[in-house]
């Protein structure tokens, strides 16, 4: 009788095991779908939806008041390795940019975690602050990090989904109208 129980207990844990083996098997296909065709986000070409959002210190801005300057739009989150990897060079961008180029970085993290990545790390530029989701929504960021280069007149002229390394930013940025 022990013996029964012994075998029907492990036929059950292994046809668990199999049957969880084969759903996730089943899901990964659907998954990179998925991601392959949200990842186009918004269009280049497409003028860069308006939003207001905090900044770190308080500050609001508004994407429309900054017409008539080119500005890198980066959506990030302090848990992402790639976001993280790019926030020196970004830094260092900043520094050294031009005055007519805006620097803004969109990120959904609680206020506190921000607040200790952004202390820790010494950025000094804009952090803006996106608890509900709802730019990095409208924007239709699926995979972080995720920089939009917008010209002057609100139109968005380039996107780079992934980690970027200096040189590139100054690339993408040299070609904004």
């Amino acid at each position: 009788m022990v013996k029964k129980v012994i075998a029907a207990v492990v036929l059950i844990t292994l046809l668990t095991v199999a049957i969880v083996q084969a759903m996730d098997k089943k899901s990964e296909p659907e998954s990179t779908t998925t991601q392959t065709t949200a990842q186009d986000g918004l269009k280049v070409g497409a003028q860069a939806p308006d939003f207001e959002l905090k900044t770190l210190t308080g500050d609001k801005i508004k994407l429309s008041d900054l017409r008539g300057k080119k500005v890198m739009l980066n959506f990030w989150a302090t848990w992402c390795p790639p976001c993280k990897a790019e926030m020196p060079a970004m830094e260092k961008f900043y520094k050294e940019k031009d005055k007519d180029l805006v620097i803004l970085a969109v990120n959904i993290d609680p206020q506190l975690d921000v607040k200790g990545f952004v202390n820790k790390n010494k950025i000094t530029f804009p952090i803006l602050l996106d608890a509900d989701d709802h730019v990095n929504e409208t924007y239709q960021i699926l995979s972080i990090p995720t920089t939009y280069f917008i010209n002057r007149k609100g139109i968005i002229e380039n996107k780079f989904t992934g980690g970027m390394e200096l040189a590139q930013m100054k690339q993408f940025a040299n070609k904004l109208h």
